[in-house]
């Protein structure tokens, strides 16, 4: 299982929760291992998990209708599923059905509610939850959805319980970090096949074909991609285009794919051909500020320690003007869990924690440089995801 229950049920506790409900899709799938497909690629569609407080009975997935495919999947370790919404899926009489072919067979067997709040009010009430204090995680369900529960259960105290799931994914499980690990290990990796297509000539989409094809190979799938070259390395949120490699330029990704609905998020630099002094003095910086940020980490030390000793160190470093509003951050399921390292953060480092530590420099009219590792939080300090150094990779 994905889900840190002990974690969960104790931000329940401390919030005097009865029951907790899913509504975004990172905690949906979290919560049950339901990958609500709809809610990943469009706004709108409404998948819950209700999961009752220990000796409250078992969680329950609220799903539609024409994602019962997905709700049936055996990685998915809620069993008891409530569908809303006509679907039809046909079956001929002599067909013979596989063992996930039966459990759809029996999910789409079972009475449908008409749409996902009339389901997540009849799984409320067969928990015997009705007068209930119930945390809804309030981004993902529909404003007026919320309404209709509040008002579908007048004896029941709703309560905002977003934060409750961020404090619980924080801290990874052994099966997270294993996918995190592995989605680090295939970004690094794709990085490597779009450098060894770097050439002069060659375009951004060319690095990013390299880039994503590889990313498809080891098993993951295409998520972020930022690829620029030269002067458009500096646009944060660069994406790939036609424009040529020429001898000078820098080449910044800032990247990653998921493997098994799980995030990376690295960056590293090359540049064609020998660096200019200013850009060596620069990259340095940023290595040496994200050395002394990872040096730093361990249980218990503040991320807004962490933040500050980072940007001084690159100042300290060759870039005096050196600016951040963050030097990394959570991932997970999320591209950005918690902790946020950042000067306003209260976030404190926790074992278990997977966190990006990054040093971004933008400027326009020179380059966009980037450094950023994936690393867990250990006992004594952190484990580091990467295959690749920081260096300035010379092409």
């Amino acid at each position: 299982m994905l889900i840190n229950s002990t974690r969960l049920f104790a931000g329940m506790q401390e919030h005097r929760l009865d029951a907790i409900v899913a509504t975004m899709p990172e905690n949906v799938t979290y919560a049950s291992g339901f990958w609500a497909m709809s809610q990943w690629i469009r706004r709108g569609p409404q998948a819950y998990v209700l999961t009752p407080a220990p000796a409250l009975g078992e969680p329950v997935v609220i799903a539609s209708s024409g994602l019962i495919d997905l709700a049936a999947d055996p990685d998915v370790w809620v069993k008891e599923i409530l569908r809303f919404g006509k679907f039809v899926i046909e079956r001929a009489p002599d067909a013979k059905l596989d063992v996930h072919d039966s459990r759809i067979a029996e999910l789409m067997a079972q009475d449908d509610e008409s749409d996902a709040v009339d389901a997540l009010v009849k799984a409320i009430k067969m928990r015997g939850l009705r007068r209930a204090r119930i945390g809804v995680d309030e981004i993902g369900i529909l404003p007026q959805y919320w309404d209709r529960l509040a008002e579908a259960l007048p004896d029941a105290t709703l309560v905002r319980a977003a934060d409750v799931f961020r404090y619980a994914r924080a801290v990874k499980t052994a099966e997270e970090i294993r996918r995190l690990r592995r989605s680090a290990v295939i970004a690094d990796l794709s990085i490597q096949s779009a450098l060894a297509a770097a050439r002069e000539g060659a375009t951004e989409m060319d690095l990013a074909r390299a880039f994503h094809s590889r990313t498809i190979a080891e098993g993951g799938l295409p998520v972020l991609g930022c690829i620029g070259v030269g002067t458009r390395s500096a646009m944060t949120n660069v994406q790939p285009s036609e424009r040529k490699l020429v001898r000078g330029d820098v080449i910044r990704f800032d990247v990653g794919g998921r493997y098994r609905h799980y995030r990376a998020d690295i960056a590293r630099n090359g540049v064609l051909g020998e660096p200019s002094r200013k850009l060596a003095q620069y990259h340095r910086a940023i290595c040496i500020g994200l050395e002394r940020a990872i040096g730093m980490i361990r249980p218990g030390v503040r991320a807004a320690d962490v933040f500050e000793a980072c940007v001084e160190t690159v100042r300290r470093e060759g870039i005096g003007h050196y600016q951040r509003s963050h030097v990394g951050h959570g991932i997970g399921l999320d591209g950005y869990d918690a902790p946020n390292i950042a000067p306003s953060s209260a976030d404190i480092f926790e074992e278990g924690m997977v966190i990006c530590v990054e040093t971004p420099y933008y400027e326009m009219g020179f380059a966009g440089l980037q450094v950023e590792d994936t690393l867990v939080v250990t006992r004594d300090g952190v484990e580091s995801f990467m295959m690749s150094g920081t260096e300035l990779r010379v092409v």
